[in-house]
C-alpha cells in the first residue's frame, strides 16, 4: 500500500489502490465487525462435515474444525490472508504481564516467533505505564482460514492486542468471554477520544513498533493520527503503523516472515515517509468516513483448499 507521497510511482498508483481499498472494506466489514463478539462459557465441537473431502468445502470449514496443531516442523506457509501454519505454539492464557482473551475460540496459537513476540512486549509493557497485555485473536492451531473474524490471521503472525490494560487480578473465565475492549475512537470518527487516550496507548504500540520482528501494525485512522500528533522527534517507528478499517478496539501486529519459512510471502514493504501526511488525510475525506451505502452482497464461502498453497493441505491431514 502506497501513499501520494511515495517515491517511484505512487502517485499514479494511489487512486487504484483508493477503489481497491474501497472494495476491500466492503469485502471485510462483516468480517471486522465481529472482533468484539462475545464468547461463550460451553464452547461445543462442530458437527462433522457431511463432505469434508468435496473440493466445493471452504477451507475454514476444514481448519475451524482443527483444534490441535499439525505435528510437522514449524513453519508458516503462504500469505498472511492465505496460507496456514505447520508447528504452531500456544501462547499461555496467563503470563506476570499478558491474560488471553476469548478462550473458548482456541485462537490463541501461532509461530514460535509470534508468541516470543508477545512475550517479550508484555514483559516491556509495565516500563512504558502499560501494567499489562489483554491479547485476543492470533491464529487457530492450524492458521489457514476461520469461520468468523478474519480475513488474515492465516499463518501465525498476527495479534491482536486490546487496547485495555490488564488488570491488577485474574479475570475470571465469564470475564475473558464477555468484556469488551475499550473504545479509543471519538463518536465523530475524526479524533480519539480524550477522555480514554493516554500517553501509555502510544508508548505500547510504540514499543510493539520498535521491534525489529515487526512488519506493520494496524490501528483505526483516527490512532494513527494521535500518535503522529503526540509521538515527538522519534518519529521512525511510525512508518510501520497504517491505518485499516474496523480496529478501534485494539491494534493488530503482524509479524515478518521467520527464516524458518521459505514458503512464506512477505508483506510489501512500506513507504520510508511517518504516513503522517497526504496517506493518512485520505482517510478522514468524505468518501472514507460516510461511504455510499452498496448493495448487499451474497455471503461467499471463502477461499477453498484448490486456493491454498499445495503444503496447506498436508498440514491439514497431518496428525
Amino acid at each position: 500500500m502506497t501513499t501520494i507521497e511515495a517515491p517511484n510511482g505512487a502517485t499514479r498508483c494511489n487512486t487504484a489502490w483508493r477503489a481497491a481499498a474501497l472494495l476491500l472494506a466492503a469485502v471485510l466489514a462483516p468480517q471486522v465487525a465481529t472482533a468484539q463478539d462475545k464468547g461463550t462459557l460451553n464452547p461445543r465441537p462442530l458437527p462433522p462435515l457431511a463432505k469434508p473431502d468435496d473440493p466445493a468445502t471452504a477451507a475454514k470449514e476444514l481448519f475451524g474444525r482443527k483444534t490441535a496443531p499439525a505435528n510437522l516442523q514449524t513453519r508458516t506457509i503462504g500469505f498472511y490472508s492465505k496460507g496456514c501454519l505447520a508447528g504452531a505454539v500456544a501462547l499461555p492464557i496467563n503470563g506476570a504481564t499478558w491474560q488471553v482473551m476469548r478462550l473458548s475460540r482456541n485462537r490463541n496459537w501461532g509461530h514460535p516467533n509470534l508468541v516470543q513476540f508477545l512475550e517479550r512486549l508484555a514483559a516491556q509493557a509495565p516500563k512504558t505505564g502499560w501494567h499489562g497485555l489483554l491479547v485476543g485473536d492470533m491464529s487457530q492451531p492450524r492458521g489457514g482460514p476461520m469461520l468468523t473474524g478474519h480475513a488474515s490471521h492465516q499463518v501465525g503472525l498476527d495479534a491482536d492486542i486490546w487496547l485495555t490494560q490488564m488488570p491488577n487480578r485474574e479475570l475470571t473465565r465469564e470475564e475473558r468471554e464477555e468484556m469488551s475492549a475499550t473504545m479509543i475512537v471519538a463518536e465523530d470518527r475524526l479524533d480519539v477520544d480524550p477522555q480514554v487516550w493516554t500517553p501509555a496507548h502510544l508508548a505500547v504500540i510504540r514499543a510493539a513498533a520498535k521491534d525489529p520482528q515487526v512488519a506493520r501494525i494496524f490501528v483505526n485512522a483516527a490512532i494513527k493520527k494521535a500518535l503522529c500528533r503526540d509521538a515527538g522527534t522519534d518519529r521512525g517507528w511510525l512508518g510501520k503503523v497504517q491505518p485499516w478499517w474496523g480496529h478501534d478496539f485494539h491494534f493488530h501486529v503482524r509479524l515478518v516472515c521467520p527464516s524458518d519459512s521459505g514458503e512464506c510471502t512477505p508483506q510489501p514493504p512500506r513507504p520510508v515517509d511517518d504516513g503522517c501526511g497526504q496517506e493518512l488525510a485520505y482517510w478522514f475525506t468524505d468518501a472514507v468516513l460516510h461511504p455510499r451505502p452498496s448493495p448487499a452482497a451474497k455471503p461467499k464461502p471463502g477461499p477453498m483448499m484448490a486456493d491454498l498453497p499445495a503444503a496447506c493441505r498436508q498440514v491439514l491431514l497431518a496428525p
